[in-house]
């Protein structure tokens, strides 16, 4: 079952590589997560991590679009997420894929947020399956907990009292500790 699970992930990833929709890396966010509990046997992804995401699976990439200078043409202008957003074609595929990766039990789609590591917000990479992980809707610190420090972050950019690149640094080591770590 096992080798099974695995081919169709190989197969589901070469199929996105194929259509050109796994693209969009500048660079890879650096995280130092440790792990508090082992994953599941024959995944390819820890739960070790959770409410992160694996850094070896999840680094995190960003937007070269996006830099401290075009802030004020990118994540500062309102509705500027909108038109980076991947399709839900894309990330629901993508999510599907990641669920058997990081050997998740319940394997619901509905269940989990396929969400960027490196939010849209501060110039995550849209499309890079590095920013993109299967984050859970429920448990101590479910998805929707994270979009409230996402959405700070971003307002503290834009208002210049932190800089980019502390922002995403901050989120892609540990979103829980992110608002603490720059004094927000």
């Amino acid at each position: 079952m096992m080798l099974r699970q695995r081919l169709t992930v190989i197969a589901a990833a070469a199929a996105l590589a194929a259509a050109g929709l796994a693209t969009g890396t500048a660079q890879a966010a650096s995280a130092s997560h440790k792990p508090v509990k082992s994953g599941a046997t024959g995944a390819s992804c820890s739960r070790a991590y959770l409410p992160l995401p694996d850094p070896s699976c999840t680094p995190g990439a960003y937007n070269p679009a996006v830099t401290q200078a075009t802030i004020g043409q990118t994540i500062c202008v309102s509705g500027w997420t909108a038109t980076v957003r991947p399709p839900v074609s894309y990330t629901n595929a993508l999510k599907t894929q990641q669920i058997a990766q990081y050997g998740y039990s319940d394997t619901n789609p509905a269940d989990y947020e396929e969400d960027h590591l490196v939010p849209l917000e501060l110039g995550g990479a849209p499309r890079d399956p590095h920013n993109l992980w299967p984050e859970p809707r429920y448990g101590n610190e479910p998805a929707q907990s994270k979009d409230a420090v996402e959405t700070r972050l971003k307002n503290a950019v834009c208002g210049h009292k932190v800089t980019l690149s502390a922002a995403r640094s901050a989120i892609a080591a540990d979103w829980t500790t992110a608002l603490s770590r720059l004094g927000l």
